[in-house]
Parts: structure tokens; sequence; C-alpha cells
């Protein structure tokens, strides 16, 4: 399994980028340092002219993977959901039993997050700060229509509709299994913003964390009107 999980390969959609960044030491360099600078600095004072200093390059060679620090937060998020995606295909493959394979995924995509050594250059534990505070970015622009017609934001549909499958599997009667799917995505980052920074508007804390609200929350709200144990 171990041999198995190291050949894994997220793909992104390569409109996002220019030149695959996982093609070259460079392309990997530039993500690497990339997520420390955006977790230090935070995404409005990156800045490419910076990542190339840091990386003792030069600014032309960035943008020839990117074309803008838009396209590569694009990147960086898309990467992430993928990788959470296949961390969750594989710890759910197995299960037959509904609930359980449910309550897995759940905690799958809300837990907070451990660095992954099949990916030694990418700190997954930083990427995981940056999609928390930073995601929202990357669609909420006057592009946001194009960008999802031409598939940047494919991976996160894809990790929203195989949750609500599983919700659809579990409780086939209940009417809206894709909006309570995005909103454990969506109500899982916005839970660990507000532990970090809002302690007072959240019940999640040392004790409590986000995993616990949200699968209480979802399996009571499938199990309201079904005979489910």
């Amino acid at each position: 399994m171990d041999s198995l999980l190291q050949s894994i390969t997220i793909n992104i959609n390569d409109n996002i980028y220019l030149k695959d960044p996982e093609s070259s030491d460079l392309g990997k360099r530039i993500i690497q340092e990339s997520i420390l600078m955006i977790d230090k600095m935070g995404f409005e004072r990156f800045t490419f002219k910076k990542l190339a200093i840091q990386i003792s390059s030069t600014e032309s060679s960035v943008y020839r993977y990117f074309e803008s620090k838009h396209k590569l937060l694009l990147y960086l998020t898309s990467w992430y959901w993928g990788w959470l995606e296949y961390r969750l295909v594989f710890a759910t493959h197995s299960m037959e039993d509904i609930k359980q394979k449910l309550t897995k995924a759940i905690e799958m995509v809300t837990r907070a997050t451990a660095e992954d050594s099949n990916f030694s250059h990418i700190n997954e534990v930083l990427l995981n700060k940056i999609v928390i505070n930073e995601f929202s970015k990357s669609y909420l622009t006057q592009e946001v229509d194009m960008e999802n017609k031409n598939g940047y934001f494919a991976i996160y549909k894809r990790l929203v509709s195989r949750l609500g499958k599983m919700i659809q599997d579990f409780e086939p009667a209940y009417a809206y299994p894709f909006s309570l799917a995005s909103t454990i995505l969506e109500g899982s980052m916005h839970q660990h913003f507000l532990k970090e920074h809002f302690p007072s508007l959240t019940d999640c804390n040392d004790k409590t964390t986000p995993t616990q609200f949200l699968t209480d929350l979802v399996l009571n709200t499938l199990n309201r009107n079904t005979t489910h144990d």
C-alpha cells in the first residue's frame, strides 16, 4: 500500500499552468516556496518577484510556469482538493457499511491536516492553512464563471459530488445531498478559521473539533426522518 501511495500523482487542469511545475526541480521549488511564503505573508503581499528572490531565480522563470499569482493560487487549491480526494478514496474504498463510510468521509475532509511524506516538496499542513484563509479568493472574481466553464474547479466539485453520493447512499430520501456536502467542506474551513481567530464564535476548541461538530450535524440531519441506527 505504501508503494502504491507513493506513486500517486495529483492531476491538475493543464489550463491553470503554462508549464507543469511537477516536471522540473525548479517547478517543484516554486510550489514549495510559494506555500511557505503565502502562509507567512498572506496572498496579497506575495509576489512573483519576492518568490524569484527566495528561490534564487528570475521573475521571468516563474512566469514560464504560471501567468499570474491567481493561477498559482488555483493550482495550489486544486492540488489540495485533489490530495484530500485521494486520501478520502483510500480511507473508504473497502468499507461496506454506509454509515461507517459516510462518517469516515466526513472525518477525512474535516479533520486537522497532517503532513504527507508521499509528497516531499509540499507541506500539506501549511497548504491547508492557505486553503482555509485564501480559497475564497480563487473564485470570488469577475472571471469565476469562465474559469468554472474551463474546468478550473473540477476537482473541488468532484469531491463535493463524492461526498454528496455518500449522503444519498446513506439516506436516499434526503432532498439536499449536494448542498449538505458542500456545507461540510465550506463549514469545515469556516470552523477551523473561527477556532483560530474568533474562538468566541464557535464551540470548536482544543477538546471539540470541527469534525465532531459536523459529524453530529450531518447524522442528526439525516437521521431526522429515517430508521437508521
